[in-house]
């Protein structure tokens, strides 16, 4: 399968589906695993790199009891807008996007699992599902691992776990991350002091595309900091109570935002509405922002009934790859924030009219 199909569809089709929760939006896992006595990313030459390469096309596209259809891409292959598409569909890392020279990957078809290769570390599982669904991020990452330590023999120490680059990662390897949408208590200003009590838990919040983004439509990635002297089933119970915790809050947060002022509120998340079927420049920041509102409407029952698919395919749509890649040519930032008001009034629109003509809306009644 060409890299086409991975960039011109916005939404992934394991993100197509209503999720049970108006807050959690995603969960990912990341297995971090490296090959023994071979060096690690940070001090290996691009011959290793190769055999790196090499060894794990061996694995995944090459063996007849290979469950597995992976298409297989190289970073030096594709250009930077290409790159810039899969990093804003949490597909591949910012990191691995900028190693040109021996970065590579392989995707899934439903882009539910990727495994990028020569990142940080020789091999990193990622695993994503809509909602919180942990285990079962979990599990598919899991049986991607057992499959690949058949024929690679990675590097493990009995007192320490899998070694990994970072110190941070080793024992497990595993970094489980839920996503979700927090307005209401960032609204509240309550979200430093909630960020303190989770780093005290043992826990680390970042923002919509990982370490060193900022928050983005009031999107935050909740994660396990510690990998070492826990199982794996233990790291991910607490990110589950953890996450659980959290959701409540939010849910309180939006009760006491509807009583406190609730024609305030309502006039807040309408404007937002009102801003992205009018305005005629948008940047980033103010569709982020408006996108948030309108979705918190939309839950609160505030505004017109629009489904998370629809909200979710707006949030990649306006990001800048995502509208060069739907526009067909490279745009100036002025251009692309004219760009995107277009965009999202033209997806608002067509769920406006699937509601209309009965297609949507059973699912809010």
């Amino acid at each position: 399968m060409n890299i086409e199909h991975f960039l011109t569809n916005a939404s992934p089709s394991w993100m197509q589906h209503e999720s049970d929760s108006d807050i959690v939006i995603s969960t990912r896992i990341r297995l971090a695993r490296n090959i023994a006595n071979t060096r690690f990313p940070i001090s290996f030459t691009e011959q290793e790199a190769q055999m790196i390469e090499e060894k794990m096309m061996q694995s995944l596209l090459s063996l007849d009891d290979n469950p597995y259809q992976f298409s297989y891409f190289q970073i030096k292959d594709m250009p930077v807008l290409q790159r810039q598409i899969l990093v804003e569909k949490h597909l591949i890392s910012p990191n691995l996007a900028r190693r040109k020279k021996i970065g590579s990957f392989f995707l899934t078809k439903d882009e539910s699992i990727s495994i990028l290769v020569n990142e940080e570390d020789h091999i990193r599982i990622q695993s994503l599902t809509q909602g919180m669904n942990l285990k079962e991020a979990f599990d598919k990452a899991r049986n991607i691992d057992r499959y690949l330590s058949k024929s690679i023999n990675y590097a493990y120490e009995d007192r320490y776990g899998y070694l990994t680059s970072c110190p941070t990662n080793v024992g497990t390897g595993l970094r489980a991350s839920v996503m979700l949408h927090l307005p209401a208590l960032t609204m509240m200003k309550q979200m430093n002091p909630l960020i303190q009590m989770m780093t005290r838990l043992g826990m680390v919040v970042r923002g919509i595309y990982g370490e060193g983004s900022e928050n983005l439509g009031n999107i935050y990635q909740i994660s396990n900091q510690i990998t070492l002297g826990k199982s794996e089933e233990t790291i991910l119970q607490e990110l589950q109570d953890v996450v659980e915790q959290v959701i409540k809050k939010e849910e309180l947060a939006r009760k006491n935002l509807l009583m406190r002022a609730p024609s305030a509120l309502e006039d807040r998340l309408s404007r937002s509405l009102g801003t992205l079927k009018y305005a005629k420049i948008l940047t980033s920041e103010e569709a982020a922002s408006c996108l948030s509102n309108v979705r918190l409407g939309v839950s609160l029952g505030l505004l017109e009934a629009i489904s998370q698919r629809k909200l979710n395919e707006c949030m990649l749509i306006m990001q800048p790859g995502l509208i060069q890649q739907y526009i067909g040519t490279t745009l100036q930032p002025a251009e692309r924030d004219m760009y995107r008001a277009k965009l999202l009034q033209e997806k608002l629109n067509e769920q406006d009219e699937a509601t209309n003509n009965g297609e949507k809306g059973e699912d809010f009644l």
